[in-house]
Parts: C-alpha cells; structure tokens; sequence
C-alpha cells in the first residue's frame, strides 16, 4: 500500500514565562514525518534544560519511516537512548538528578500514538469535544486514583511531583495509547506551564477555532497575563480533510480564524 502523506495545519510555541529565568521546556515539530513533541525539563534539578534538548534531539534523528508501526518502534528507542544519555550526564555531575518529561504524538496512516512518562499533556479535539489522551504520571494523579484526593482538592494541593521521567531510571516507564485519526481531529501537546493557567475548556475554544500558530500564541499570552509561573510549550496539530476527497464543508461548520 501507497503511503499518502497527511495534511496538517501545525503551530508551535515555547517561552521561559514571567518568573523562571532559565527556559527549561523544548519542543519537536517534525511534521514531514508526522512526529511532534514536548519535553518539560525537571525544575529544581540540574540541566533540566539539557534533559529535555537531548530527548528533542534523539526524537529529531528518525528519518521517513516504512509505515506506522516503525514509526512508533523508532521513537521508542529513542526515547529509550535519551534515557541513558540523560543517565550519562547525571554520572558526570557526581549522580546529581537531571530528568525532564517527554509527551509525543505521532500521526501515519489514519492512526495516532501518544507516547509519554511524566505531566505534560497530548490532548484531543474530535467533533466539538476535548479529552486528555495522556492522563499524568503524578503524586497527585495517584491520590485521586486511590481515593484520596478528589478532583475538586487539586487547586488546593501544593505543587505537583511527577513519578516519571525520562532520565531517572535505568529501566524507564513509557504509556502509550493509540487511537483512530481523522481529518479535522485536533492535537494539543503542553508542558504543565500552560494547564496551570488555562483551563481544557478554554483550551478547547481557542484550538477549535483559530489556526494552529494563533491558537498557541493565544494561549501563550493568556497564560502569560495569569502569571507565567513556569516555561509554557504547546504545540497544536491539526489534521486537515485532503482536497483530492472531494469533501465540502458543511456551511454549519465554522472555519477557523486566522
């Protein structure tokens, strides 16, 4: 079978935010290979910065792929290799902790994959409705889920510690979740930056109805004006209907602002 390569409307953004001087996020757009992705460096670690640039850099080496699976088989590895480079570094610096987290997306062949260790969020929007693929790998995750916690306590709870990471075992802990993709389907990948301070709904009304890069400049600024507590990353993926279907657009269907 022929591949035929998707269509995309793609934006990206990344900024250190109002308090942190030091920008610890990286992101990945590779969209001629269907492979975007987010990397929160840990905070209060060292090299969180550098954690994150070599799971960027590791993803950014896979070439064009032979089909789906391959794809999803070559980013494993090599999230699996940035692992014991991160490990590698941590050695050199006498054992001291660098880590970061890593949410990936991929998108071949009318299928999606999320692959992800840590609290940075791949999100869907399919027909009018958002819905977090990934679910975080968190002290605060594990409460709720233990009955612990309610979801109406989270505001209230101190700052949040993840329970994964790339870079802090030999042995790392990667989810992964895949799922149908079809056209119009809309992604957003974040670091915890932006869910701080801007709600899935409002994630929802910005992503569905401006183009990819404004609806993460948008969101970038909204986040920003609420305080920018930490780095904020968020790269918006959507899937457009190709021309050559012959498809037209309802009139009941907005198209989305430049």
């Amino acid at each position: 079978m022929v591949h035929i390569p998707s269509l995309f409307d793609v934006g990206s953004v990344t900024h250190a935010g109002r308090v942190r001087e030091r920008n610890e996020d990286s992101c990945l757009v590779r969209t001629d290979v269907g492979l975007w992705a987010v990397a929160d460096g840990m905070g209060g670690h060292e090299a969180g910065d550098l954690a994150s640039r070599i799971v960027v850099q590791s993803l950014d080496a896979i070439a064009t792929p032979e089909s789906a699976a391959d794809l999803l088989a070559e980013c494993e590895e090599r999230l699996f290799s940035a692992n014991q480079q991160i490990l590698a570094l941590s050695h050199e610096r006498q054992g001291a902790t660098v880590g970061t987290t890593a949410a990936v997306l991929l998108v071949r062949d009318n299928y999606y994959a999320c692959i992800w260790a840590g609290d940075s969020r791949v999100y869907l929007i399919s027909r009018g409705a958002i819905r977090q693929v990934s679910h975080d790998h968190s002290e605060l995750e594990e409460l709720i889920a233990k009955g612990a916690l309610s979801r109406e306590d989270v505001n209230d709870w101190p700052r949040n510690a993840i329970t994964r990471a790339v870079g802090v075992a030999d042995d790392p802990e990667f989810e992964v979740v895949t799922g149908p993709a079809e056209p119009e389907d809309i992604f957003v990948i974040c670091s915890d930056g932006l869910t701080r301070h801007v709600q899935d709904d409002e994630i929802l009304q910005h992503a569905a109805t401006r183009r990819a890069q404004a609806a993460c400049d948008d969101m970038l600024a909204l986040a920003l004006d609420r305080g920018g507590l930490d780095n904020l990353t968020i790269v918006i993926v959507r899937l457009l209907t190709p021309r050559s279907q012959g498809t037209t657009r309802s009139p009941l269907n907005r198209e989305p602002q430049p």
